[in-house]
C-alpha cells in the first residue's frame, strides 16, 4: 500500500530543542496592545488571536509574503470556527481547554468569551468600564463600524457591524496587524495597561523573560501550552526552547551576524546585500519579497503642495528608469506605482503596461515641463522645501532625488529622525512639506478594502491629508459591490485616481530580501511571522512555534 507522503515531509522530521535568534532593526518600545501598533512591539509571541494562518498550505499555492491574507486561507487559532448566520453578523467559537500562562494576576486560569469582550471594549470603548478607544483606533473607520460585541456563552462571541459585508468584517476583526492580539484582562486591572514588559501575560507559545532596551529581548518556552503541530498533530508545541530577537540597526552588521551564523533570520533586508552573502554563504536561504512602492509625501492640504502641478512637477523630475539602470543596476522595473502594486495582487490593480499615454507622459522624465508647470503654479524660481526621512530609509536614493529637484529649482533639505520618532511626529501632523520612509502608500500589498481606504479623508495613516471627495466615494461603493469583478473594477477607478492626482511621488518599487539559515525549518518569509516592520510581527506566536532547528545541519554547518 502506498503512503502520501505530504509536502512538508521534504523538511524533515520536526525536533525539540534550541534557541531561534531573530535580527530586529529597532527598539522595542510598546508592549500593549492598546497602544499605537506602529511603536515597534512584539508582544504577538505572547498574545495569541482568534484567526490565523494555515500551517498545512503549501506554500506554492500561497505564500503569506505580503500583508492580505485572503480570508479562505485562515485558520483558527483561538478561534475554533467562525460563521456568518446574516452579513452583519459574525459569529465566532472559541477553542476550549486554552488557558493563560500560569503568571500572576492571570494564574493559568482558562480563556473564555469574556476575555474577547474585555480586548474589545478596551480597545474600542464600547463598555465595559471602557469609553475611549485605543489611540490607534480613534480615526480607523473599519472599526468605527462595530456596534457591538458580545458573549453568547462561555465560548461563543458575537460581532455585530453597520456594514452587512463578511469579507470586510473577516479584514476588520482578523486583519493581520497588532490589533487583534489579545491581552489578559487581570493584568491590565492590576497595573492600569500592560506597557511594562514584566507585566507581559497571554495565551501563547512564549513568555517574556527578559527586555534589555536598545540590545535584545528574550521570550522562553510555555510549558503550559495548549497547542500542537497542525502537520504533527501528536506534536506538542513550542519546538524551540526560547527565542531571542537582537537588536542590530545596521544592515551590514545583521548580515555579517548572519553569515557568522549569531543570527537565524533576517526579514526584509536590501537587495544590496543579497549577491555578497551568496558568493561567501550559499548555503543561507535568500527569498525575495514584496514591498511597498518608495515614495516622497506630501502634506496635500498645505502649500506648495496643495497645487497639483507642483506635484506633477516634482514627478516629472525623476528619472524613474535612470534610477533604475544605474542605482538599482538593472534589477527591477522601471516604472511608477499608483495605489496597488501589479505583480502581488493580480487582477486587482492598474498596471503601468495598461497606462493611457496622456498618463505616462506625466510620469515620464521631463525636466523642462516640470519647470513650465512650477512657473505656471506661480514659482518661476523654484522654491525652498525640507523632507522628514526615517533613517531607515535609503537615504542614499533620497539624495539622488534631491539633485534631480535641484534642476529644476527646488532646494530640498534633508532631515532625519529614527523610526520610533518619525512615526511619532509625522502621525501627531507635526509634518509640515515632504515625509519619506522605506514603505508607503504606494504599490500596497494590503487586501483591496484596505488599499481603498489608503487615502481617505481623515484616515490616520493619511499622512498626506488628501481630502478628496472622488476618492472617498469609492470605498462606499466597494462595499456594495455585488460580485468581485465589480470590486475590481472600483478598484481600478481608484488606481487611475490616484496616479493622476499626484497625491505622492512615486519612485520605484525595490525588492528586499530575507535571509535563513539552513536549520531553520518551516520558515519562508511569512510576512507577520518574524517582521520588525511597523508594529511588529503580529503572528509570531503562531509560526515561531511551529518552526524548529534541525540540529545536526546546524553543527555540521557551524564546524566549516
Amino acid at each position: 500500500m502506498k503512503t502520501e507522503v505530504a509536502w512538508w515531509d521534504k523538511l524533515g522530521k520536526p525536533q525539540y530543542g534550541g534557541e531561534i535568534v531573530i535580527r530586529g532593526n529597532r527598539d522595542i518600545i510598546n508592549f500593549d496592545p492598546y497602544y499605537s501598533e506602529g511603536s515597534t512591539s512584539i508582544y504577538g509571541g505572547w498574545l495569541e488571536r482568534l484567526v490565523g494562518d494555515d500551517w498545512t498550505l503549501d506554500p506554492e499555492i500561497w505564500s503569506y509574503r505580503i500583508a492580505w491574507h485572503p480570508t479562505q486561507y485562515r485558520k483558527g487559532i483561538l478561534a475554533e470556527s467562525w460563521e456568518f448566520p446574516a452579513p452583519d453578523t459574525h459569529i465566532v467559537r472559541l477553542r476550549q481547554g486554552v488557558h493563560w500562562q500560569n503568571i500572576p494576576p492571570a494564574n493559568g486560569r482558562e480563556f473564555t468569551s469574556e476575555d474577547v469582550l474585555f480586548h474589545y471594549n478596551r480597545m474600542l470603548g464600547l463598555g465595559g468600564g471602557f469609553t475611549r478607544p485605543s489611540p490607534a483606533r480613534v480615526n480607523d473607520k473599519n472599526y468605527q463600524d462595530i456596534i457591538s460585541v458580545t458573549a453568547l456563552d462561555k465560548y461563543t462571541v458575537v460581532f455585530k457591524f453597520k456594514t452587512p459585508n463578511p469579507e470586510f468584517i473577516m479584514e476588520t476583526i482578523h486583519e493581520v496587524s497588532q490589533a487583534p492580539c489579545l491581552e489578559n484582562s487581570e493584568a491590565v486591572r492590576k497595573w492600569g495597561d500592560v506597557r511594562d514588559w514584566h507585566h507581559a501575560i497571554g495565551t501563547g507559545p512564549f513568555i517574556l523573560k527578559d527586555c534589555v532596551a536598545g540590545s535584545s529581548t528574550t521570550l522562553v518556552k510555555n510549558p503550559d501550552y495548549w497547542g500542537y503541530d497542525e502537520r504533527y498533530p501528536q506534536n506538542k508545541l513550542p519546538y524551540a526552547d526560547k527565542l531571542k530577537f537582537v537588536i542590530i540597526p545596521d544592515e551590514g552588521e545583521a548580515v555579517e551576524a548572519m553569515r557568522t551564523g549569531k543570527v537565524d533570520i533576517i526579514q526584509q533586508v536590501s537587495a544590496g546585500y543579497a549577491d555578497s552573502l551568496r558568493k561567501t554563504n550559499p548555503e543561507i536561504l535568500q527569498i525575495p519579497l514584496a514591498l511597498a512602492a518608495l515614495s516622497l509625501q506630501p502634506r496635500n492640504d498645505r502649500p506648495p503642495f496643495n497645487d497639483i502641478r507642483v506635484r506633477r512637477a516634482l514627478q516629472m523630475a525623476i528619472d524613474l528608469p535612470g534610477i533604475a539602470k544605474s542605482y538599482y543596476k538593472g534589477t527591477l522595473e522601471p516604472y511608477p506605482s499608483t495605489l496597488t502594486p501589479k505583480n502581488y495582487l493580480k487582477g486587482w490593480g492598474f498596471p503601468y503596461e495598461e497606462w493611457p499615454r496622456d498618463l505616462k507622459d506625466e510620469y515620464a522624465y521631463n525636466p523642462s515641463a516640470a519647470r513650465n508647470l512650477l512657473t505656471d503654479a506661480g514659482y518661476p524660481k523654484g522654491f525652498k522645501t525640507h523632507v522628514i526621512a526615517d533613517t531607515d530609509s535609503d537615504l542614499d536614493l533620497l539624495q539622488i532625488v534631491k539633485s534631480y529637484f535641484a534642476d529644476i529649482g527646488v532646494d530640498m533639505e534633508i532631515k532625519t529622525m529614527g523610526s520610533n520618532d518619525w512615526l511619532a511626529f509625522v502621525e501627531n501632523g507635526k509634518h509640515e512639506q515632504l515625509v519619506y520612509r522605506p514603505y508607503g502608500p504606494l504599490g500596497n500589498t494590503y487586501s483591496p478594502l484596505r488599499a481603498l481606504a489608503r487615502f481617505q479623508t481623515g484616515l490616520s495613516a493619511n499622512f498626506m491629508m488628501v481630502s478628496d471627495p472622488v476618492f472617498d466615494g469609492f470605498y462606499p461603493r466597494a462595499m456594495a459591490a455585488a460580485s468581485e469583478d465589480q470590486l475590481k473594477q472600483i478598484l481600478k477607478e481608484a488606481n487611475d485616481r490616484v496616479a493622476r492626482q499626484h497625491y505622492a511621488i512615486s519612485l520605484l518599487q525595490p525588492l528586499a530580501y530575507s535571509f535563513c539559515q539552513p536549520w531553520l525549518k518551516g520558515y519562508h518569509a511569512q510576512v507577520h511571522s518574524v517582521w520588525m516592520g511597523s508594529g511588529g510581527p503580529s503572528m509570531l506566536s503562531f509560526y515561531a512555534a511551529r518552526f524548529w532547528i534541525d540540529q545536526d545541519i546546524k553543527k555540521k554547518s557551524l564546524r566549516q
